[in-house]
């Protein structure tokens, strides 16, 4: 039992530490928001942030999960800010 414990306070440990490291800006993106292309770059750029400061914690699944969340959201406001130019432009989605 204490082996289960110990292994749950170290994937503990190492999920504050990259929350730590995640907190703040993740990166600096700019897409043009009518290209497609440069929207999904853009959102690329972001994983590729995210997975690089997460790196060495393949196996922590609360690290993982904190990333997939990270990504999820990171790729709406993107694509939520890209619709809102196209809409401030004037053109359709």
């Amino acid at each position: 039992m204490l082996k289960g414990l110990d292994a749950l306070s170290r994937k503990l440990k190492e999920a504050q530490k990259v929350a730590a490291d995640l907190d703040g800006d993740l990166a600096s993106v700019n897409f043009d928001a009518a290209d497609p292309v440069s929207i999904e770059s853009a959102i690329q750029k972001l994983y590729s942030e995210i997975d690089a400061k997460c790196a060495g914690y393949e196996r922590n699944d609360l690290v993982q999960q904190i990333a997939e969340d990270l990504k999820e959201s990171g790729r709406t406001a993107i694509l939520e800010k890209a619709a809102a130019a196209r809409l401030d432009n004037g053109d359709s989605e």
